[in-house]
């Protein structure tokens, strides 16, 4: 077969896959498929079905896949700086997608948008991210940022930080959250006694902290507010600032 007759061949098999997209959505996929299309996105005349398979062999996974750097996919065979390219971008556009959709929705109603752009953001970190998001006095989003990484103690996050953030963004209450690459999302010791000075420190400027969520493995997280862990936190601080 000449490489005119090859490169229709490919083509036709790419156009396919796209009209299956199209027809379909992406549930009928599979991993492999998902990423060929994304690496014909960086190569559209070549043909990337063997290069995906290699990928997903050496990362173990299509998650795994999206969040490797470009520099360690250049490593596959055939798998090309445009075809990471093409990977990442779609990556970044759907954690821009995920940050975007919160904003200025309530938290109540917003709560599982907040976890889902927590997982993408968080959940493949090889160190410990400290995330908060901003809230108003109606708990509508205005804004989320990460403000530390790094081992994660009582002495490495400082209030006076969060505090002074949550004053710039005229926030009333904020929602704290943290990632742990082991993938448990058993809060320690110090990440309630982090939380309890957070908390303390807020509340100190007539601020709510809401929640503190720990996000593990994709689809995996840990609630304060959900497992009791925040009224019994509040409960302790409102005694101390009774006592001063």
């Amino acid at each position: 077969m000449d490489q005119a007759a090859w490169q229709k061949r490919g083509e036709g098999h790419r156009q396919r896959l796209r009209d299956k997209f199209l027809r379909h959505g992406l549930s009928v996929f599979t991993d492999e498929e998902i990423l060929e299309l994304l690496f014909s996105f960086g190569t559209p005349r070549q043909d990337c079905k063997e290069r995906a398979r290699e990928a997903l062999r050496h990362f173990g996974g299509l998650a795994q896949v999206l969040e490797a750097p470009i520099s360690e996919l250049t490593r596959i065979s055939g798998v090309g700086e445009k075809n990471a390219f093409a990977v990442r971008f779609i990556q970044d556009v759907a954690r821009k997608y995920l940050k975007e959709r919160i904003v200025q929705k309530t938290y109540i109603r917003a709560a599982s948008d907040l976890v889902e752009y927590l997982w993408h953001s968080l959940s493949c970190e090889k160190r410990e991210s400290f995330v908060v998001t901003f809230l108003d006095a109606k708990h509508a989003v205005i804004m989320t940022e990460h403000l530390f990484t790094g081992t994660l103690t009582a002495s490495a996050v400082y209030p006076r930080e969060v505090v002074k953030k949550a004053l710039e963004h005229h926030a009333a209450a904020i929602v704290l959250a943290h990632n742990h690459p082991s993938g448990s999302v058993q809060p320690s010791p110090q990440d309630i006694e982090l939380t309890r000075r957070l908390h303390l420190a807020a509340r100190l400027f007539d601020m709510e902290v809401l929640d503190h969520i720990v996000i593990g493995d994709i689809g995996r997280y840990y609630s304060f507010a959900d497992e009791g862990i925040m009224a019994s936190i509040a409960n302790r601080n409102a005694g101390i600032l009774q006592a001063k």
